[in-house]
């Protein structure tokens, strides 16, 4: 019969009694079951794995995905919010309001009407990942984006309640919008840093 929860014996133990295990610490003369985190070549470490991606990894590629949502042919710009215990809240990415056709609306930066320009019409991937969300109070959360908030999106993250920023770029830091942006989170005591890249680049068949 095989202990539960059994531990690995010493090296001298097991010189000794190769099938011997110690459950609650009494010697007992019984086969070593060798499974579970107990056993893993007697180091007393379980055999996860150990190249799993870490949580600032696995938020902003949610982020980086997001981003590729969109239909912007210049700038794609993803957002994920996630609680404070690291539970994924909602997503979003720059695109038009619901309703309003990716194929009737320009999608140019420049042009001699503003109308006939992008920036009249789209949304912001941040704005959008907090009005997506559906579950009540962001207070506490934090955002990964992909790029670094404008003003406009920055208010609504500090109105939202979220306390934590991690962005992956900041092309735009000399800006009047990132500035500003800047001047009101250290004002509004929102915590705001630069994602580091780790170099690992993951293939994901689709």
């Amino acid at each position: 019969m095989m202990a539960d929860g059994c531990i690995q014996t010493s090296a001298k133990q097991k010189k000794r009694h190769p099938s011997y295990c110690i459950r609650r610490g009494i010697r007992a003369a019984v086969k070593c079951c060798g499974d579970g985190p107990e056993h893993n070549g007697g180091t007393g470490m379980s055999d996860k794995r150990q190249d799993y991606i870490s949580w600032d990894e696995y938020f902003m590629g949610v982020a980086r995905l997001s981003a590729l949502r969109s239909k912007d042919p210049h700038t794609q710009v993803g957002a994920c919010i996630v609680s404070s215990n690291n539970k994924i809240l909602s997503m979003g990415y720059n695109g038009l309001p619901m309703g309003c056709s990716d194929d009737a609306y320009p999608w140019a930066r420049e042009g001699k009407d503003e109308l006939e320009t992008k920036y009249v019409y789209t949304v912001h991937s941040e704005l959008n990942a907090i009005l997506n969300y559906r579950g009540g109070s962001l207070e506490g959360a934090k955002i990964y984006v992909t790029l670094f908030p404008c003003n406009e999106c920055t208010k609504a993250i500090i109105q939202a309640g979220i306390r934590e920023i991690i962005y992956a770029e900041d092309k735009y830091a000399d800006s009047i919008s990132v500035l500003a942006s800047k001047r009101m989170l250290r004002s509004a005591g929102v915590n705001f840093y630069q994602y580091q890249t780790t170099g690992r680049k993951l293939e994901i068949e689709l």
